[in-house]
């Protein structure tokens, strides 16, 4: 059990419903859970309570979390916005004087001075993060992972896990620096490793763990609605809890502490019900600014092909005004006046590639093959077909990797020919091109004196559908060869 993956305990749960697989994801997790409820609501019993909520909401969810490679940053959420609903409850506001005394004695107990000014405001610069660096920082400090481990469980490499969780520290102290918290990055660190993480209760995992497991589905989805309710949905709860802490009241004190207290209570669900407008304000107002901005990105992506079909015209003229300017020449195979692009067989210099489309095979690689000698990382993203181009949108340094690539390659490219086709369906040819470029500096073997490119046909485009192939005799085994003449 110990050697399973955070994801393959989840597996186990939803699909067996296996509680020796969640008492081990608690058992994992609660430590984390548990500190980070306890710094907000400070108080051990109250943190509890949302420890629990916070892993019944997560049986709850487990269905839908299981494509998560990291579930840490959704466990500190979770708590964060329990505990917050915790803190303005009725209950925690008649308890809040004397809780705030035993915060203070936890803090005066402290010998770090930096963690206590730090730790009131931790979980709030947690949540200004965004979830990849919530993430790392999690795994390094909060869980005490390597960066071996990191890297696994984030899916990236050992030196871009360190680089995130770097990133992470010092947006924490760029944090803190505005709210007057002077500390350094090293101390910062020396803080987090100290005392981020506090040991929950002895049998609070299990307490957990009992509780889900005896309240079944039922129990799961009416505590997960409560976690998740809507904000006027919050209201109903919070004037139930007042009452209760009314009656109360009143069993126990005299007429004049009830009309104080229902005095009290009125105030209270006025200043929640503005608190509801205005939050409802602020979502109407989120909404039309994600509107607007989801409208600009589709201008911008039609501009741009625009652009680019722009700068495809552009070259053709100019070619044709040279052409003008240098008298009329002889006609040739390769070169009429009425050519639009180079016909398949003819040798195309680098300085001739152009946009030329992707009406056809052909006029698409050399199309692609123009946009990966002079164009941008997005230009060439739009002649690959839909599952490499959903490869490379999982490659996070696949920008980099592809200006790197073009910085080296382009001077070394002189030219291309498309010296034949084969048709293996009606929406599936291969291209053999014959490359013309200088040897890679550093490289022992040749080029191959052919590249086989594989295009299908997506609407009424032709794209880059697969890796190349690069043995002649292999390639003309099967299927409808045509063979150009230049």
């Amino acid at each position: 059990m110990n050697r399973l993956t955070d994801q393959e305990l989840l597996r186990d749960y939803t699909e067996h419903r296996s509680e020796a697989a969640f008492a081990e994801f608690v058992r994992r997790h609660i430590d984390l859970v548990y500190s980070a409820a306890r710094r907000m609501v400070c108080d051990p019993h109250l943190a509890e309570d949302v420890t629990q909520g916070v892993f019944v909401a997560f049986a709850q969810n487990a269905r839908q979390l299981s494509g998560r490679p990291v579930l840490s940053g959704w466990l500190h959420r979770t708590a964060q916005n329990l505990a917050a609903k915790a803190v303005r409850s009725a209950v925690r506001r008649r308890a809040r004087e004397q809780e705030a005394a035993a915060m203070n004695d936890l803090l005066s107990a402290e010998s770090d001075a930096a963690w206590d000014q730090i730790a009131p405001q931790l979980d709030a610069a947690l949540g200004e993060l965004n979830e990849p660096d919530r993430d790392a920082l999690l795994l390094r400090y909060f869980e005490n992972k390597s960066a071996r481990e990191m890297a696994l469980a984030l899916g990236i490499s050992d030196e871009a896990a360190q680089k995130r969780v770097s990133r992470a520290v010092e947006r924490l102290r760029e944090f803190f620096a505005k709210r007057g918290l002077t500390v350094g990055t090293s101390g910062l660190v020396v803080v987090l490793s100290a005392n981020a993480v506090q040991t929950a209760p002895v049998g609070l995992a299990g307490t957990i763990s009992t509780a889900a497991a005896l309240a079944g589905a039922t129990f799961a989805s009416t505590i997960a609605t409560q976690t998740t309710s809507t904000t006027m949905n919050w209201l109903n709860l919070k004037s139930i809890a007042a009452i209760v802490v009314a009656a109360v009241a009143a069993g126990t004190g005299t007429h004049l502490v009830q009309q104080r207290e229902a005095t009290r209570l009125r105030d209270e669900n006025q200043n929640l019900i503005a608190e509801k407008e205005k939050l409802t304000s602020e979502r109407d107002a989120t909404l039309s600014t994600v509107a607007g901005n989801r409208d600009e990105l589709e201008r911008l992506q039609k501009n741009q092909a625009e652009l680019l079909r722009l700068r495809g015209e552009v070259s053709q003229m100019r070619r044709q005004l040279e052409s003008q300017k240098a008298g009329p020449q002889p006609a040739t195979r390769r070169e009429t006046s009425k050519r639009v692009t180079n016909p398949p067989g003819s040798y195309i210099a680098k300085d001739q590639l152009t946009f030329a489309g992707y009406a056809t095979p052909e006029s698409a690689l050399e199309t692609i093959t123009w946009t990966l000698m002079s164009g941008t990382y997005d230009q060439v993203n739009e002649g690959l077909s839909p599952a490499l181009l959903a490869n490379e949108s999982k490659d996070q340094n696949g920008r980099e990797g592809f200006e790197a690539r073009q910085k080296m390659m382009a001077p070394l490219f002189k030219g291309m020919q498309i010296v034949a086709k084969k048709i293996l369906a009606d929406d599936q040819v291969e291209l053999k091109v014959k490359m013309d470029a200088d040897p890679i500096p550093g490289q022992q073997r040749d080029m191959p004196p052919f590249m086989i490119q594989p295009l299908v046909k997506v609407g009424d485009a032709w794209k880059i559908g697969g890796s190349t192939r690069g043995h002649q005799e292999a390639w003309e085994k099967d299927g409808q060869i045509q063979t150009f003449t230049p």
